[in-house]
């Protein structure tokens, strides 16, 4: 058991790593392309709302309750407010909705 244990924090270690090491060791110049510079500059952004996004659908027991949340998030976050208000308001959209829409 703790053979597997060690094994599993040694591979999940080195998988973790590799992405950080790769980039640094092929990348020494500074990198001039536009589209590459752009590309990577995305990158985290675009990985993040793929992970992000599918997972609001299931946030509740109710898919319409989340979409309304998730509208809402949009909504104030393309309105520029702040990171925690964005949530708060997300929560409380979801939930007034779970709430009014009778299911």
């Amino acid at each position: 058991m703790t053979s597997y244990l060690l094994m599993t924090v040694l591979v999940m270690a080195v998988m973790t790593y590799l992405p950080r090491m790769l980039p640094l060791t092929f990348f020494k110049k500074e990198i001039h392309s536009r589209f590459i510079r752009s590309l990577l500059y995305y990158v985290p952004y675009a990985v993040l709302s793929a992970l992000t996004f599918p997972s609001i659908f299931y946030a509740t027991g109710n898919m319409v309750s989340a979409f309304i949340g998730g509208l809402a998030g949009i909504y104030f976050a393309y309105r520029q407010k702040g990171l925690v208000f964005v949530a708060c308001m997300t929560v409380i959209c979801s939930f007034i909705a779970q709430i009014v829409i009778p299911f």
